[in-house]
């Protein structure tokens, strides 16, 4: 289902692998050029109990979460901007024309949000690369924007999706959500909400 249902009036985005690129590897490989040798297992967004699924839960800070990958490295000592730039390396950008989408379907009157697992140093990131350029800001392609972080709460979990439709004011009937999970979209449809499940073959931006 897209939005181009009459019953739909928002959309819900998700940020990595919908909006922004993701390269695992390469970041899998800045952390090792780090001394971080066990990284290929830790770089999952969809395990949340480990270091970088803790940091996005806003369980630990960004000082704990580098701390933590210090602790992982066996011969060198990397510094927190060497960190964060190898941690950064995992996004690549975000086309253009998907902001020219969120920007269309605000300028038809849908409110749109962001609702993303996602830590500090990426958003930071994110905002200042991928936000603030090309004439883009933030309010322009979001009425409000929702991270897990700053939640304490991370998708698949209904909270996530409970305390972002109360806190927005909206209804789920009337909801559309864009998530490259499957089970986050198991997730939102549980609570009444329309999904598009993106796969690297579907171009979510003509479905709207």
């Amino acid at each position: 289902m897209g939005s181009k249902d009459n019953s739909i009036k928002n959309l819900i985005v998700d940020f990595g692998g919908v909006l922004v690129g993701l390269d695992r590897n390469r970041c899998i490989s800045r952390f090792k050029a780090l001394g971080v040798e066990d990284i290929d297992g830790l770089i999952n967004f969809y395990v949340q109990n480990d270091l970088f699924g803790r940091h996005e839960k806003g369980a630990i800070d960004d000082a704990q979460f580098r701390d933590g990958l210090r602790a992982a490295t066996d011969t060198t000592n990397p510094s927190d901007d060497e960190i964060d730039e190898a941690w950064n390396a995992f996004l690549t950008d975000v086309p253009r024309h998907k902001l020219d989408a969120l920007k269309r379907k605000r300028a038809e009157g849908f409110k749109v949000f962001l609702l993303s697992n996602t830590n500090n140093i990426h958003w930071t990131y994110s905002v200042r690369h991928f936000f603030s350029a090309d004439g883009y800001h933030l309010d322009d392609c979001f009425d409000r924007v929702f991270l897990s972080y700053e939640l304490k709460l991370v998708k698949p979990d209904p909270a996530i999706f409970k305390t972002m439709l109360d806190a927005a004011g909206i209804d789920a009937s009337e909801t559309l959500f864009i998530d490259d999970s499957e089970a986050n979209c198991q997730a939102a449809r549980s609570l009444g909400i329309s999904t598009i499940h993106v796969t690297p073959d579907v171009d979510w931006t003509t479905m709207i």
